[in-house]
């Protein structure tokens, strides 16, 4: 079966391609269109479809649309109910609601050749769930999906056997543990449905000195279920204002609503293990992405293996539409889903830039001896990520042994001095430096200790709490990455380089080479690694 997955009605809209079961293409719409999350998730842009990445998934693959056997959109119209019922104050969503039922005649406009009938609503929740639990290297397990919110719910609590979801509860809304956190975000002055992890960054530096006041809205019930809602921020610190600077105050509620949230996820999956029974545990919808959660489920949780989507928000109900129509996919071997470019193709790209650039005999010796020397470096290799974290395809990589280098990665991406970077490590030495998370950990979705002996000696990947958010490189599926990484050491005596990803505030990641050289030109990176070429600063702007 050739089945493409659509994610469109709030945010982060995407495409996947799913053939026979395997998964050959999967792409958000920001990385074409350049807007962040490729559109703000109000009901006016409802009906933006993600025209570019679906086409792009189609002739990756030499499918034409009229070949399809269907099409999955993850939102189910005929289950949504008036917003007011369901204690939301929202009193444009009918128009929401009327865009999605429409969708199957906006995709056959966008894709010529389409069968609107071959179009199938997926319930919002079903499409994370599968996300997970059908990508998940662990074919039958436990799932857990929480977000903002679906149709009429914000939380599902299941398990697959045999490939088939048991549904064993939902959360009706307006409870929601996404929209809360959200409602915190909005608060302390950040872009709610996009800054949520800014929040999570801002918690290390606060303490839960508002926790018990919290838990009077947050809490769960007791029967896989939890209240969240109506939550009085302002009675318990004062707003932010965009730029203003924060406070002690916003720390301690960030920090506090954090703890809350960890509190009931921990309750929600004690129940569920109860309920379901079983050893593997799989994650999705935005929550998933709350990396501090993540670990201390992992390891204090009952289950013994977790796995997250790597791209565990709405983007990921586009693979997970198609997933859930699949017969017999296979796990997610890999998020590097996205578009690549051949070295001939990179080649003319900065022929037609009119750029200066060398070809190093070993891309990875060259990019090493540049890291030595404390040069930040744009590594733009193989195909994109499909999610939000940058996993060695689209990278800003640094020393990590120097720890002015956090602010100056901050500096150079324009963003906020709270926000931390993060290491890559090769897999087999994980664990000499880190602990209390789940190793290996290639999707940079758990938190890690920094072993104490480490600490003085990577300090630049070493968040305020003494943690950090690990990707550890499996040289079998990252074999370029893995060489970078012993050629650093080589030189440093460092197994650990950091990592974070290649944009820009306020920007989408890098993802074709136009991308990467209009980023590699406006901030200050002393080297572009694209392909086996090498552009640097000084010779491209004739400072050599």
């Amino acid at each position: 079966m050739r089945i493409l997955g659509i994610n469109a009605l709030f945010h982060d809209p995407a495409a996947a391609l799913v053939v026979d079961g395997r998964t050959v293409a999967a792409a958000e719409e920001e990385r074409f269109s350049r807007r962040k999350h490729g559109k703000r998730p109000v009901p006016f842009s409802a009906w933006e479809l993600p025209e570019l990445s679906a086409r792009w998934c189609l002739e990756h693959a030499g499918v034409r649309p009229e070949e399809l056997d269907a099409v999955t959109y993850s939102y189910d119209p005929k289950l949504a109910r008036p917003a007011a019922d369901m204690g939301l104050d929202d009193p444009w969503d009918p128009m929401r609601q009327d865009y999605a039922r429409r969708a199957p005649e906006f995709l056959a406009e966008a894709l010529p050749g389409l069968d609107p009938e071959r179009v199938v609503f997926v319930p919002h929740h079903v499409a994370h769930a599968a996300s997970a639990g059908r990508a998940a290297p662990h074919p039958d397990s436990a799932v857990l999906v929480l977000d903002g919110r679906g149709e009429c719910a914000s939380h599902l609590a299941g398990r697959y056997d045999d490939g088939k979801l048991d549904t064993l509860f939902t959360q009706p809304l307006p409870h929601s543990l996404g929209l809360v956190y959200e409602d915190l975000t909005q608060h302390l002055g950040f872009l709610r449905s996009s800054d949520e992890y800014k929040v999570m960054a801002l918690a290390s530096y606060g303490k839960p000195r508002f926790l018990p006041q919290l838990r009077q809205y947050v809490h769960a019930t007791g029967d896989g279920g939890f209240r969240a809602h109506g939550v009085d921020w302002a009675a318990l610190a004062p707003p932010r204002g965009k730029n203003e600077p924060w406070t002690q105050d916003h720390a301690d509620l960030a920090a506090s609503t954090q703890a809350v949230l960890e509190e009931v996820l921990f309750e929600l999956v004690h129940w569920l293990h109860r309920e379901a029974g079983g050893e593997a545990l799989a994650l999705a919808g935005g929550v998933a992405l709350n990396c501090v959660a993540n670990s201390k489920i992992a390891a204090r949780g009952p289950y013994r293996n977790v796995w997250v989507q790597p791209a565990a928000g709405d983007a990921g109900t586009a693979l997970g539409g198609a997933l859930h129509l699949a017969e017999n996919p296979e796990p997610m071997s890999g998020a590097d889903l996205g578009r690549g470019w051949s070295d001939q193709e990179i080649r003319a790209w900065l022929q037609e830039a009119g750029v200066p650039y060398e070809e190093p005999s070993d891309i990875a010796e060259a990019v090493a001896e540049e890291l030595a020397r404390d040069g930040v470096v744009a590594w733009f290799q193989g195909r994109s990520e499909y999610g939000p974290r940058a996993l060695g395809h689209r990278s800003l990589l640094a020393h990590p042994g120097r720890a002015e280098n956090l602010e100056r990665l901050n500096r150079v991406k324009g963003r906020e001095e709270f926000r931390p970077v993060a290491p890559m490590v090769l897999a087999e030495r994980a664990h000499e430096l880190f602990s209390g998370g789940p190793l290996p950990s290639p999707y940079m979705l758990f938190v890690h200790d920094v072993a104490d002996r480490w600490r003085d000696r990577i300090p630049a990947v070493v968040h305020v709490d003494g943690t950090a958010r690990i990707q550890t490189v499996d040289a079998r599926q990252e074999p370029l990455v893995a060489r970078m990484l012993s050629s650093f050491e080589e030189r440093t005596g460092l197994p650990v380089v950091v990592n974070t990803s290649l944009n820009t505030a306020g920007r989408p990641m890098v993802d074709d080479p136009r991308d990467a050289l209009e980023c590699f030109g406006s901030a200050p990176v002393d080297l572009l690694a694209i392909g086996p070429f090498v552009v640097r600063r000084g010779v491209m702007f004739g400072r050599a």
